[in-house]
């Protein structure tokens, strides 16, 4: 399942070591209050899903938030690229 594909692409993008893929809430945000990333790790991301799925992302910041808003969010935006 691509939400699970994307846990571990996370875990392992930015060597977060101290949580398993079960632990991350699929709905909820990947910043602030949610997993606590920031700007460094939306690009580390960014550059791994990119690399992984060969996907074009755009420059537009305000729909480049709501793709990452959360792992269900990037998951629906991943599927909507590899179509």
């Amino acid at each position: 399942m691509i939400i699970d594909e994307i846990k571990k692409l996370i875990i392992e993008a930015l060597d977060l070591e101290d949580i398993t893929s079960d632990e991350i809430d699929a709905e909820a945000p990947l910043f602030e209050d949610g997993l606590g990333l920031d700007s460094i790790d939306a690009l580390e991301l960014g550059m791994a899903l990119k690399k992984k799925y060969n996907l074009k992302m755009g420059t537009d910041s305000e729909d480049n938030k709501k793709h990452f808003y959360s792992v269900k969010t990037l998951a629906d935006f991943v599927e909507q690229q590899t179509k």
